[in-house]
């Protein structure tokens, strides 16, 4: 069995620079207590996007990845935009560690918000799917970001103007690592495991530890190709459940990967996985706080079903 985990996901784009997530944008002009509501589309790989600008001009679509740590650009709209004064990097994905090209300080614009990022990664486009770029940490910190699955909407603000925990089910807190959140309190099939949670990623993904010690029944292989175009074929387990805080999601497929990212962010030699958007969606909204650090998840109507071999949730 071949499965597309991750067909072009930025899991975790981190270059090696000097920047971090938390400082790469320098500056804002998003009024505070402002709330933007954003109608999200969906590219080839069913992940989603929302509509940004470029140094004025848009706006262009953009993957929503809260599991990569860098904003990417498409090399192909820099080349439109006339993008000059270019330097080397290298970007590490899910797969690789490769050289890239990296554009200087741009004003990148996501409704009333305008933000300034120091470094932007420039990749093939056919890497990152049929987006023109892709949005990450460093366009978020200090926000709350709302994914609203029924809705179809993608909402950024403090917590406050987006109303609190209130409507939550679940809330579960995070450490940072490097700009993204981390939850420790979960677990696949009785193992400890740490949780990224990654709309970027098309499906579940695991490190080897994970593998070494999860004994999930084989569903063959996975195919992925990362954001710097790396494919990797890696084996492939259907989990019984991954509890995190006290919500399940039943019948996890994940792949299992040798990946410099986790190793980035100092979880290579520990169980830890990236929850992808195929598991996501089961849920009816998902919040991720960067400044409180804490992930929300609200459930469906009827938690507790079950949706035979592909899927689930309910609650311990």
């Amino acid at each position: 069995m071949r499965w597309i985990a991750a067909a072009s996901a930025a899991l975790v784009a981190a270059m090696t620079t000097n920047l971090s997530a938390q400082d790469a944008v320098t500056g804002s002009a998003q009024p505070p207590g402002d709330i933007e509501v954003f109608k999200t589309g969906a590219e080839e790989y069913d992940r989603l996007t929302v509509p940004v600008t470029v140094e004025g001009q848009g706006p262009y679509r953009f993957m929503i990845d809260t599991g990569a740590q860098a904003t990417v650009l498409s090399r192909e709209l820099a080349d439109r935009l006339g993008v000059a004064d270019r330097k080397t990097a290298t970007l590490v994905g899910i797969s690789s560690r490769a050289p890239i090209e990296v554009a200087p300080v741009m004003e990148l614009g996501l409704g009333k918000r305008l933000f300034y990022i120091e470094t932007v990664p420039l990749v093939d486009r056919g890497n990152i799917g049929s987006a023109d770029g892709i949005l990450g940490l460093d366009s978020l910190q200090d926000q709350r970001v709302m994914l609203d699955f029924r809705a179809n909407t993608f909402s950024v603000a403090d917590a406050e103007t987006l109303g609190g925990d209130k409507g939550y089910d679940i809330i579960v807190r995070a450490r940072r690592v490097l700009g993204q959140l981390v939850i420790t309190d979960a677990e696949l099939d009785g193992v400890k495991v740490a949780v990224i949670v990654g709309t970027g990623a098309q499906g579940s993904v695991g490190n080897l530890a994970l593998q070494e010690r999860l004994r999930g029944r084989n569903l063959g292989e996975a195919q992925m190709t990362d954001i710097n175009g790396a494919m990797e074929t890696s084996d492939m387990r259907l989990a019984k459940s991954v509890t995190i805080g006290r919500v399940k999601v039943s019948n996890l497929p994940v792949a299992f990967v040798d990946s410099p990212t986790f190793k980035v962010l100092g979880l290579d030699d520990r169980p830890a996985m990236v929850l992808g958007m195929s598991e996501l969606k089961l849920f009816k909204r998902v919040a991720i706080d960067f400044k409180q650090r804490k992930v929300l998840f609200d459930l469906p109507p009827g938690a507790g079903w079950f949706n035979g071999p592909t899927g689930g949730m309910g609650l311990n």
